[in-house]
């Protein structure tokens, strides 16, 4: 064990924080990961950071980076600063520790930031993959040019324009984090100079950032076009990554690239490490044994995975696949006809569309075949779709506009067999081979069209092809396959059809992530997964695949849990025996009834505190139901949450942070009860109402249960129950952030409160602490701990 506290950025770690530090640092020397459960002030962010910074300076270890993993924008803020207050405390001889933000192309491209260059939130992606292919073609083997005459090229543009005195947005030099590049805001463009010559657009932070990079043959890394010194750089934000790449003229998200395989610390979110497409392209070269890694608000692992490693593909798409197909298809298939394209609906020539065949291992006739395939796809979907209207929404043509979301199962849910999309397809005479191929034959596809094109776009054939593969790859048992319908609306589509109504999507439920997460798990050297809520711990290895890494691989898994250790007196914590809260019990929204009137008058009680208030309802349905209630009721506002975009729900945040006490209203399966800052005033009391059960009615809620039953034993427990107790828990650990937070907790619901068949008390690890009192009871619980702190 190597001393660490130099590490540590405080002056004195609680207990909790030494036990924590050192049983991290143990586990991980042999392999193996620390799951901690840790309430609010244990300091879970400064015992990861602490130890896995250890390991890494450590020469005797094999550890060369933390990385950190956070479903939460304000954790992600909280390990910089962490960072930040690591470096400010070390040895003065102690080289600081660099850190690195990982962000996508959208938050640190400079044109995209700025506004200029004609790239915005919905073409970055397209014109980032287009502008660096023109550069590359520009410069690289058989190019026309060089990097540093580009990025020459580009500044002589900006100069001759300022020169110009030409007024508007020419002539003016691109900003944004503080910093001005020595480039123009408009897209510069290569000219040979020739009598006819086409300009050609490039990007000039890229052209510099190759410009940077070692020369080809050399011994160099490409860390060396990172325009700081990462032994003496610290914790580098996007912000600060924008500003010293705009100084430098180079590319940020290039030089992110390059720089996160030598930056000690490094801190992304899930996608990083388990989507596959973004670790295939990105992030890779973290994923081994040299890499500790930190899953933060680790209760969220299991759902978040689950939705990464599932699939799907838009009718959209499959639509626009099959115009790709027909484009490629289209020049030999009139050279055969002895016909000619017109009206400039033919992008590549025949000879293209051959040379490239004759390049790869598909044919014509599969192109053909594929084009088919996925035609036919299309028709079985809006047959399927069109069948389920008719029978679930009779004269559902005659107003589009009443329509709900909607699932469609390709099988039962509880009973796993064959779904019946791949059992048309077999019955339609399409085999193994046309499933298995639709990849490659999209893949070349989409070159044939960027190679005629002179343009890299994503397009809908490979995707479709990925999405396809499998489909026909993965199991019934596993994986759930159905048809979703989302609410959308599109003027162009026919008024009687459900595509002016409907986004449909094929998805591919992963039902189980348990063996996905395993082994990402196990490609790392160790770690530590942590969370406020991860209770109970047995059930969280098994889920997660990490009792599979301590059965069969004999690497070591030890649990903490370190409780609240504010000052007690400072907060009352109730469990109501109010009836449960429960369909059959409460009916619909509009009934009255004794269940109904017991928890409004609870509330309502819970409501007249003192300071602001936090009410969570299992849905935003029944959120709107008791902000009714409590309007009619209170003298104090009454904000409601409803399901909307991020700036709506800010929105609404600030405006209860601010002024005299408010109450607001939310769902439980909402962004505002958890991962949000409630520290100090902010909120002085949280009641949640019922155990925010998800939609057990749902075929996908069903398929998973089902799953869980087959991989655990206890589908409803694993699946449901657990993960809507964490959901209560998190909501309720909002209200005591600090040593001198004052606050009441309430759980109303007598699942909470008393021992009964489906009750949630042993999943209450500090159920010690709530108080069970009948409904009649609670308010002078309220009153009497009012008094104690007036």
């Amino acid at each position: 064990m190597t001393d660490w506290r130099p590490i540590f950025g405080h002056a004195e770690p609680y207990d909790e924080q030494v036990d924590g530090i050192e049983t991290a640092a143990d586990a991980a020397r042999d392999g193996g990961y620390t799951v901690i459960e840790g309430a609010c002030g244990t300091g879970k962010t400064m015992i990861a950071l602490t130890a896995g910074i250890d390991l890494v300076r450590d020469p005797d270890t094999d550890y060369e980076r933390v990385f950190v993993l956070t479903s939460v924008k304000q954790q992600l803020r909280q390990f910089e600063a962490d960072l930040e207050t690591i470096n400010e405390n070390l040895p003065d001889d102690w080289d600081p520790v660099s850190g690195l933000t990982l962000v996508g192309k959208a938050d640190v491209c400079p044109y995209n930031r700025a506004n200029a260059g004609d790239i915005d939130d919905g073409n970055v992606y397209d014109r980032c993959e287009t502008l660096r292919d023109r550069t590359r073609d520009l410069t690289g083997e058989g190019g026309e040019t060089t990097a540093a005459a580009l990025t020459a090229n580009a500044r002589q543009q900006q100069t001759g324009l300022a020169d110009s005195g030409r007024s508007g947005s020419m002539g003016r030099f691109l900003e944004t984090a503080g910093e001005t590049a020595a480039y123009p805001p408009e897209m510069p463009t290569y000219s040979d100079g020739g009598a006819v010559s086409a300009e050609t657009e490039f990007c000039p932070f890229y052209a510099q950032y190759l410009d940077d990079l070692p020369d080809e043959g050399s011994d160099g890394d490409a860390v060396e076009a990172v325009p700081y010194d990462l032994t003496d750089a610290g914790m580098i934000t996007p912000e600060d990554l924008v500003a010293r790449s705009v100084r430098n003229g180079t590319c940020p998200h290039s030089v992110m690239g390059a720089a996160l395989a030598h930056t000690e610390v490094v801190i992304g979110n899930y996608y990083h490490a388990f989507d596959p497409r973004t670790t295939g392209s990105f992030t890779g070269a973290l994923l081994d044994d040299s890499t500790f890694v930190v899953c933060d608000e680790a209760h969220m692992l299991e759902p978040r995975v689950r939705d990464l490693v599932s699939d799907g593909v838009a009718d959209t798409t499959l639509r626009d696949a099959e115009t790709e197909l027909s484009r490629v298809i289209q020049p030999i298939k009139f050279e055969r006809e002895g016909r000619q394209a017109t009206g400039g609906s033919q992008t590549a020539d025949a000879d293209l569309v051959r040379a490239e065949l004759q390049d790869s291992d598909v044919t014509y006739e599969e192109l053909n075949r594929t084009l088919e395939f996925i035609r036919d796809l299309r028709d079985e979907l809006d047959r399927r779709v069109t069948a389920h209207l008719d029978r679930k929404h009779r004269g559902w043509k005659s107003d589009l506009t009443d329509l709900p979301d909607e699932e469609i199962p390709l099988r039962d849910p509880g009973e796993p067999a064959e779904d019946e999309l791949s059992e048309w397809a077999r019955e339609a005479g399409y085999g193994d081979a046309d499933w298995v191929r639709v990849e490659a034959v999209g893949a070349v596809a989409a070159r044939i069209l960027n190679e005629a094109e002179d343009e890299d776009r994503t397009r809908a054939a490979p995707a479709v092809g990925r999405v396809l593969g499998e489909w026909y790859r993965c199991g019934h048992t596993e994986y759930f396959r159905e048809i979703e319908l989302e609410r959308t609306w599109n003027d162009t589509e026919p008024p009687d059809s459900w595509r002016r109504a409907y986004t449909a999507r094929i998805a591919l439920h992963n039902c189980v992530p348990s063996d996905a997460i395993g082994d990402r798990l196990a490609s790392f050297g160790g770690g530590i997964l942590m969370s406020a809520t991860l209770e109970p711990m047995d059930a969280f290895t098994e889920v997660t695949g990490l009792e599979y890494l301590a059965r069969e691989e004999d690497r070591p898994v030890v649990e903490r849990r370190y409780g609240l250790h504010f000052p007690e007196e400072n907060r009352e914590s109730f469990a109501v025996a109010a009836p449960k809260f429960t369909y059959d019990n409460r009916g619909r929204t509009g009934d009255e009834n004794p269940t109904r009137t017991h928890y409004a008058d609870a509330i309502t009680q819970v409501g007249r505190l003192p300071g602001n208030v936090l009410v969570g309802m299992p849905s935003y349905a029944e959120a709107e139901w008791i902000a009714g209630v409590l309007e009619d009721r209170l003298s104090k506002p009454v904000l409601r949450d409803a399901s909307s975009d991020d700036e709506a729900t800010e929105s609404l945040k600030s405006e209860f942070f601010a002024g005299d006490g408010k109450v607001l209203v939310t769902s439980l399966r909402g962004t505002l009860t958890e991962g949000v800052d409630y520290s100090g005033d902010r909120l002085s009391a949280a009641v949640v109402c019922g155990v925010p059960i998800v939609n057990t009615s749902s075929p996908r809620t069903k398929a998973v249960r089902r799953a869980y039953d087959d991989a655990f034993g206890d589908g409803f427990t694993y699946a449901l129950t657990i993960p809507a107790v964490r959901k209560a828990r998190q909501a309720i650990g909002r209200v005591i952030r600090s040593p001198e937070d004052t606050g009441v907790r309430v759980l109303l619901d007598e699942r909470y409160a008393r021992d009964s068949w489906d009750s949630v008390v042993p999943f209450l690890p500090d159920d010690d602490e709530f108080q069970t009192v009948s409904p009649d009871m609670l308010e002078f619980g309220l009153d009497r701990f009012r008094s104690k702190l007036s």
